[in-house]
């Protein structure tokens, strides 16, 4: 509810007006002795005269006569008042006079303040409840939110629902989210494509998203240009790497350069790759220039572009030695090669003898990256903390491609003897590895759970970063980058 009474023009809380009000006119002064008489109505209408001429104080006052008199929609204004003015005790004192009357709106102002200055979960429960069945949209959804910060996984998909239908996008989109997180791809996918075809940027991206993930690509691409006509950076990214894949590459570029545009590091990254495959070495280096610092891959392949094309060793040197200190392979080798050349020796590099841990600088497969994405979304919808994509993508990649060397043979078993069969991939990689089993057993885990949403809760980032010391350590005992 706005400020009942009041007109567009309003100078309370809106534009300014002088103070000095205008003499009476009859029909005011007429007013005036109507409320004096005890006309609720009289004084709520001059208490809204009293707020466009930003004369807050007359206002409360003839608000004040009104709403004790019975006058609901001056305890509201006066709830505002209250609220505005920092006076929260007040404030509450007359949302709830109003919401006791059944104002859908008042209630929901009422919720607010005993959640946001009281902490009164309980009691702005009990008024968001109230106002949302009597049809408030807005308190709908607050009430969801606040059912899902109570662990309530029912009751905050009654009320998503409540809202969704009642037209809230919002609410349709974690409705999305929720039927994602447990297991109910159908529903997300439901969901997202509602709130997606009513404009929602996020839904139709995620929806993309699931799509890409399901490898349904002609669906996929379908809503990621819906999100990016809104602007999307993550869409336009997507829609690049799925024309990089068709070998298109000027729309490949279109889509990279209109990412990067927007800060990404990958995207300016990716779009410097394609410039180099079109031979517009100026833009390669531009858009290499643009990611290195944040952007290990970036930098390693500026270096090179700089000894290539410029015969730049020092600038090489620079971006390799960053790339390195990230844990770049190529760019240590690289490094190794060109310090001599440079009259300088690879033992005076810290990064060459105590390296950082091996960055994962395989493709993505768009699944992998489309599943990262959405368990890193999910968890962070609510405001809470979440591991970066490319390390779940480096967690799911690892695992694919250390079971695919080990069906292919490339790795040996110890001398145990296989007594679980070939289907226990856990213990062969544990007898290959010198692994504790329960190690590589979380790493599959935790796999399973970005790959089947609902099996278990996300991972905390704590816990991804030490599934990713396993990955690491994995690799490196099995001689895999």
């Amino acid at each position: 509810m706005t400020l009942v009474g009041a007109t567009e023009a309003t100078a309370w809380p809106g534009i300014p007006v002088p103070r000095t009000p205008e003499p009476l006119d009859p029909a005011e002064a007429n007013l005036v002795d109507r409320a004096r008489d005890g006309d609720r109505d009289a004084a709520h209408r001059l208490g809204r005269l009293c707020a466009e001429r930003d004369d807050r104080l007359g206002a409360r006052h003839w608000w004040e006569r009104a709403a004790r008199a019975g006058n609901v929609d001056s305890a509201f204004n006066l709830g505002l008042w209250h609220r505005t003015h920092g006076t929260t005790e007040e404030a509450i004192g007359w949302f709830e006079l109003a919401a006791g009357t059944g104002d859908a709106d008042a209630a929901t102002n009422l919720a607010s303040l005993l959640l946001e200055r009281r902490g009164d979960t309980d009691g702005a429960r009990k008024w968001f409840e109230r106002a949302a069945e009597d049809g408030s949209r807005h308190a709908a959804r607050r009430l969801a939110l606040l059912c899902e910060d109570q662990g309530d996984g029912m009751g905050a998909r009654r009320w998503h629902f409540r809202a969704a239908v009642d037209g809230d996008l919002r609410s349709a989109h974690d409705l999305g989210f929720l039927g994602y997180a447990a297991g109910d791809e159908a529903e997300a996918l439901h969901w997202w494509e509602y709130a997606a075809r009513g404009g929602h940027a996020e839904a139709a991206y995620h929806m993309a998203l699931l799509l890409h993930a399901a490898r349904d690509e002609k669906g996929a691409e379908a809503f990621y240009r819906l999100a990016v006509r809104a602007d999307h950076p993550g869409a336009a990214f997507r829609l690049g790497d799925m024309a990089l894949c068709r070998g298109d590459l000027p729309t490949a570029r279109a889509c990279f350069e209109r990412a990067a545009k927007t800060g990404r590091p990958d995207a300016r990254r990716m779009a410097g790759l394609v410039c180099a495959r079109m031979d517009d070495k100026a833009a390669a280096a531009h858009w290499y220039g643009r990611a290195a610092a944040d952007d290990p891959e970036a930098a390693f392949r500026f270096g090179l572009l700089l000894v290539a094309e410029h015969n730049d060793l020092k600038g090489g040197r620079h971006w390799f030695r960053r790339a390195a200190e990230r844990g770049h392979h190529g760019a240590m080798v690289e490094l190794r090669t060109l310090l001599p050349l440079l009259g300088a020796s690879p033992e005076a590099e810290g990064c060459l003898l105590d390296p950082a841990p091996p960055y994962w600088s395989r493709p993505a497969e768009p699944g992998q990256a489309a599943r990262a994405e959405l368990a890193v979304a999910a968890a962070r919808r609510r405001g809470d903390p979440a591991a970066e994509p490319e390390d779940l993508v480096e967690i799911l990649g690892t695992w694919d491609l250390v079971t695919g060397d080990l069906a292919t043979g490339a790795l040996t078993p110890g001398d145990v003897p296989d007594e679980a069969g070939p289907a226990d991939t856990v213990g062969r990689l544990a007898r290959a590895s010198g692994l504790h089993r329960a190690a590589i057993e979380h790493l599959g885990l935790v796999r399973a759970t970005l790959l089947r949403p609902g099996t278990a809760p996300w991972p905390t980032p704590a816990e991804v970063e030490h599934v990713l010391g396993t990955a690491r350590d994995l690799r490196r005992r099995l001689g895999l980058r």
